[in-house]
């Protein structure tokens, strides 16, 4: 069985010709079941997208060889993202589609696209760990452009676009390093103790 997991900085290269297929493959996976939530929620069938996502969650949770650790970095992102998503929620800068029976907390969906996410960072988004600026800079930029996409699709509506993004654009400025740099430290506890464990 090969494993999704990229063990060491080396490794983590995206210009090496097999991780960038495997990269390539593991985004593609992660952009279908991204427009399957999206566009479930946005036609009011928010759990067939839930299930897409989740099929991709428990492949990738099966495919590696580290399985303690990335249950741990999908409950972080689930848990930063119900706090994240909920405030935004609540403070009115955004209204989702498909609420389900908790109208004031984020939507399922909206969770499934949080753990869907933690399947990249210790794959396609593995060369960002140690890198927390250039994270920042990426979150930056992608973290609003995927709401903008969700909302344009109509999985949500912007109570002011311009001041919405630019919240969006803070949170995931400071969120995506926190999840890059958690992915990093969980891998180099286990380094750390397969080194302990040789010696």
């Amino acid at each position: 069985m090969t494993s999704l997991d990229t063990p060491d900085r080396a490794s983590r290269s995206p210009f090496r010709p097999k991780r960038l297929l495997i990269a390539l493959a593991q985004f593609c996976v992660f952009q279908a079941a991204w427009f399957a939530c999206v566009l479930g929620a946005a036609h009011d069938q928010a759990m067939w997208g839930v299930a897409a996502a989740a099929g991709v969650v428990l492949v990738n949770l099966v495919l590696s060889d580290r399985r303690a650790e990335v249950l741990m970095l999908t409950a972080l992102a689930v848990l930063i993202g119900l706090a994240w998503d909920t405030w935004m929620l609540r403070a009115g800068w955004v209204r989702y589609a498909a609420p389900g029976s908790l109208p004031q907390w984020a939507p399922v969906w909206i969770l499934a696209l949080w753990a869907l996410f933690a399947t990249l960072l210790r794959g396609p988004l593995s060369w960002l760990h140690g890198r927390p600026l250039v994270a920042a800079a990426l979150g930056a930029v992608g973290g609003p452009m995927s709401y903008l996409a969700a909302v344009r699709l109509g999985a949500g509506q912007f109570s002011d676009t311009p001041l919405a993004m630019a919240v969006l654009a803070v949170g995931w400025a400071v969120m995506t390093p926190m999840l890059t740099e958690a992915a990093r430290l969980l891998g180099s506890r286990r380094s750390a103790q397969r080194r302990s464990s040789a010696g």
